[in-house]
């Protein structure tokens, strides 16, 4: 593992854009073409996923991601990142998702008897 110097880092980051704003260089910028809407159906269809499959990978609900495919509403932030990804790396989401369907789910667990709650109350 490289030892880094985060602050360094940072100062040479921070000089860097001054000398941006100051007209001396030229930053490297990158253009991403984000999912819309309209690619939905399409990367779904691509990774093998039912409309509830989906969803449940995506985070939202069933009804969020058909307005989506009807394109009624955009995905936004973190949905936009996500489908970017599965629409650049679809075996990867799918390999993700099948580990994760795979996985055990965590249960709460309610303590038997009363709550701390009920207890402090009727104490008091």
């Amino acid at each position: 593992m490289v030892d880094r110097d985060i602050g360094k880092e940072i100062i040479q980051g921070l000089e860097e854009f001054k000398a941006w704003r100051r007209g001396e260089v030229k930053l490297r910028t990158i253009d991403v073409d984000m999912p819309r809407a309209a690619d939905v159906p399409a990367i779904r269809k691509t990774l093998g996923l039912s409309q509830p499959e989906f969803a449940r990978f995506m985070g939202v609900s069933v009804a969020t991601l058909r307005n989506w495919e009807q394109e009624r509403r955009e995905p936004q932030g973190p949905a936009r990142s996500l489908l970017l990804v599965a629409k650049k790396q679809p075996a990867a989401v799918i390999k993700a998702f099948k580990t994760a369907d795979s996985a055990p789910t965590l249960k709460a667990h309610k303590k038997a008897g009363r709550s701390a709650r009920t207890r402090a109350t009727q104490s008091a």
